[in-house]
């Protein structure tokens, strides 16, 4: 009972950090934070149904939405995942390139540790100046996203996980650049006869401002008398985009065929952007087979007053291939495919592989 004392004291106080920067939230701050790459979700399995899965996320894919499902893997598990933001990166008007790498290692009888690693690719932009306005003229330049994520979760006791996550996210082009920390953390509490009611909690992107320095904050000038002086511009700070997610599932268990049907829902209170809403479903076959589904609603949605693109449906798959017959044994790969509708851009695909110790 003082474990569980402990960890819902914990989660009452996250809230109450979380809901200060959230309450505050409206339309006119909608952009004024910084590194929103923190808000992609780059994993294939959780986007399958919209990161609903905020009470039921097992294994690496916690570390993004609540780092407490981190604390079910068992041995070590490997992945990798790649999204293709808004139709990938071929152009000047498509989105960006996700690429991600995941690691966690059981280290205690209940302690995991873990990290990922997420790099955005934009391709080759082109570069344009005041006095050369033209796409075209002036070459092109490569801006260079990357989340460093390091991450730990423990269980408590049977039915209570947690787990916290140290981020560094760092923003650079030719001359200009800026780096910020934040911190994560979750909790997990499972009940019922087979483990089937689950609640979660996490709050993500706490910490300080960060800003851009750098060489291209710099201007060099000819005054009348033919001398050469540099001014430079002062960048304002940004906040990073807060935002605490609140997650409820349900598993139906059918003992032929070992079927499983879950349903899931999740509130998302953003302190910069609107409040997201999420539902769904997912099915399970021989635990081997699994499909998803989930709708993202977001007031505005309805009246192409968005204020994000991955809104709407989103649907997804996996296919779970043991590696031994072993009672046991964890050794095996999972493939995970997802889709995400993104109006009125182009559709968000991503693709990933687990491998399991």
């Amino acid at each position: 009972m003082k474990n569980i004392f402990k960890i819902f004291s914990v989660v009452v106080a996250l809230s109450a950090v979380a809901l200060q920067p959230a309450m505050a939230g409206n339309d006119e701050r909608r952009g004024t934070a910084g590194a929103s790459e923190l808000l992609l979700n780059p994993w294939a399995r959780s986007t399958g149904w919209g990161g609903v899965n905020v009470a039921n996320v097992r294994g690496l894919d916690g570390m993004f939405n609540n780092v407490a499902g981190l604390a079910f893997v068992k041995n070590i598990e490997v992945a990798y995942s790649n999204t293709m933001l808004y139709g990938g990166r071929s152009g000047v008007t498509s989105g960006a390139t996700l690429n991600t790498f995941g690691l966690g290692v059981r280290v205690f009888e209940s302690g995991v540790l873990g990290a990922y690693v997420m790099t955005v690719g934009f391709g080759d932009l082109p570069i344009t100046t005041y006095d050369s306005p033209e796409a075209g003229d002036n070459g092109t330049f490569s801006p260079s996203y990357m989340n460093i994520n390091i991450a730990y979760a423990h269980s408590f006791t049977n039915t209570i996980h947690g787990g916290v996550v140290f981020k560094v996210a760092t923003e650079s082009t030719d001359n200009v650049s800026a780096s910020g920390f934040a911190i994560d953390a979750g909790i997990q509490y499972v009940t019922g006869e087979n483990d089937e009611l689950k609640f979660g909690i996490s709050l993500k992107n706490w910490g300080p401002t960060m800003k851009f320095g750098g060489t291209g904050h710099s201007l060099t000038m000819v005054n009348n008398a033919d001398n050469n002086f540099t001014v430079e511009t002062r960048a304002a700070e940004m906040q990073l985009p807060t935002c605490l997610n609140i997650g409820l599932s349900y598993d139906f268990l059918f003992s032929k065929w070992d079927q499983r049907l879950t349903v899931a829902g999740s509130f998302t209170s953003n302190a910069f952007l609107r409040d997201n809403y999420t539902l769904g479903l997912e099915y399970s076959l021989l635990n081997m087979f699994q499909v998803r589904t989930g709708y993202i609603f977001q007031p505005g949605l309805w009246n192409d007053d968005a204020a994000t693109a991955n809104n709407g449906f989103c649907a997804g798959g996996s296919i779970d291939i043991p590696f031994s017959k072993k009672e046991g044994s964890n050794l095996g790969l999972t493939i995970d495919y997802s889709y995400r509708t993104a109006s009125p851009l182009k559709g968000t695909h991503a693709f990933g592989a687990s491998l399991r110790f």
